[in-house]
């Protein structure tokens, strides 16, 4: 076989194949060995014939399409192999000149993943940061716990500040349009937390259950959602209850009350721990984060349009999913963002772009460090995550193969990024 290639715009590759005699002979004798069990030949045991007479009985268009297949898979196979590509789709497959088991000429075009060249990322380091928590921190933490487990009175007075009301609310916007995102029922908000924008927990101070109002307030400029960012939007609020929250003494009584604490300060120790582990789980994955921007950005590699795609897809799918869960559609998402589906996956796509990027870079990475998962190390993590997962369907995808291949590349990546801290790290 000899073949040779082209590189074609958009990181497509032509790869054009020229079979030898020889091989298309072997590959004959192959594939006229499938058609043994199914062609009964009188005189002979049921697939014992001659290759040679089987031929005769079958019909030869079938034979042909069944020889061009297992040829053109095979010698494709090989040629991308020896060439060292990386296709990142099916091929396009032009047949150029086909004689019958003597002569085979094509040519496949393809997407490949082109040549990614590193930086030296073991001289890349980065300070990792460190953290700490706060006297301020753990407070806060305890002055949560401490609303929750209060007792609540309802009363039927004016609401005031630290008071829990329950109210049905819907903002619509100067032309009287519903918004989507902005209406709740039967939900719970304390007032004085802050937790919805500014001077709306102010305009429910002073009412009582069964008290509505309406009023109008302006979204800060920042806002998450662009489409509300600096609108005026109209709320009409309806107060449905006010509880007064007494307030449990903070003592080694609430401690007991918030888990299996014999002391304030078991729990205060305990809620020092898991902030400090939630703080730390945080700076690490924004160091590997930036570590890996910082080796990318020093790399020199072009990304395939169609992966560039595939992962705007897949965010995509993610956010749907997302949406689904907080009982919005797509579409609401959308007009609430002031934005076509278009103009949202363009949004999407330099950000899919670097993940690509990131994603090459690191299996490139990985090549040249002979980061391998072994299949003790696979199988150790498919258990852990067996006994933590109960339901069947996960139980299920955890036994596909699919699932295996996805956890074991979570699992080199995971081994990659351990490798990249080790050399990124400062003194």
């Amino acid at each position: 076989m000899q073949f040779t290639t082209k590189q074609l715009p958009d990181s497509k590759l032509s790869v054009l194949v020229v079979a030898e005699a020889s091989e298309l002979s072997s590959l004959k004798d192959h594939v006229l060995g499938h058609f043994v069990d199914r062609v009964k030949m009188p005189g002979f045991r049921q697939g014992k014939a001659p290759l040679a007479l089987i031929e005769k009985q079958v019909d030869p268009s079938e034979l042909h399409n069944e020889f061009l297949e297992e040829a053109i898979n095979s010698l494709y196979q090989r040629a991308i192999n020896e060439a060292k590509l990386r296709p990142v789709e099916r091929p396009e497959v032009n047949i150029k000149k086909f004689v019958p088991f003597t002569t085979l000429e094509f040519e496949a075009v393809m997407t490949v993943i082109g040549e990614v060249v590193l930086p030296d990322y073991r001289k890349i380091k980065i300070p990792k940061p460190k953290i700490s928590i706060t006297e301020k921190d753990i407070q806060a933490v305890l002055t949560s716990l401490q609303i929750r487990l209060s007792d609540k009175k309802e009363v039927d007075r004016p609401a005031k500040t630290n008071d829990e009301m329950t109210i049905d609310f819907k903002g619509v916007d100067l032309r009287g349009q519903p918004i989507a995102g902005a209406d709740g029922k039967d939900y719970p908000i304390i007032l004085g937390s802050k937790s919805f924008i500014p001077g709306f927990e102010d305009n429910l101070i002073g009412l009582k259950a069964s008290s509505e109002k309406t009023f109008e307030l302006k979204f800060p400029k920042d806002y998450g959602a662009k489409a509300l960012a600096g609108k005026v939007v109209k709320f009409s609020v309806k107060v449905t209850k006010v509880k007064e929250i007494q307030p449990i003494k903070i003592d080694d009584e609430f401690a007991a009350k918030a888990g299996p604490f014999k002391t304030l300060k078991e729990l205060t120790d305990d809620v020092r721990k898991h902030l400090t582990s939630e703080r730390q789980n945080e700076a690490d994955r924004n160091y590997e984060a930036e570590l890996v921007k910082q080796i990318t950005a020093k790399s020199k590699l072009s990304v395939p349009k169609v992966l560039v795609e595939d992962q705007v897809n897949r965010t995509l799918e993610e956010l749907k999913q997302n949406l689904v869960y907080r009982g919005q559609t797509y579409q609401e998402y959308l007009d609430l963002e002031g934005i076509t589906d278009e103009q949202n996956r363009k949004l999407l796509t330099p950000g899919a772009e670097e993940r690509v990027k990131a994603g090459l870079v690191l299996s490139e990475i990985s090549e040249a460090e002979k980061v391998t998962v072994t299949p003790d190390e696979l199988e150790a993590r498919i258990q852990t995550l067996k006994t933590q997962y109960k339901d069947e369907q996960m139980q299920a995808e955890l036994a596909k193969a699919e699932g295996r291949r996805d956890i074991a590349s979570r699992m080199l990546t995971e081994k990659t990024l351990d490798k990249l801290v080790s050399y990124g790290q400062t003194s």
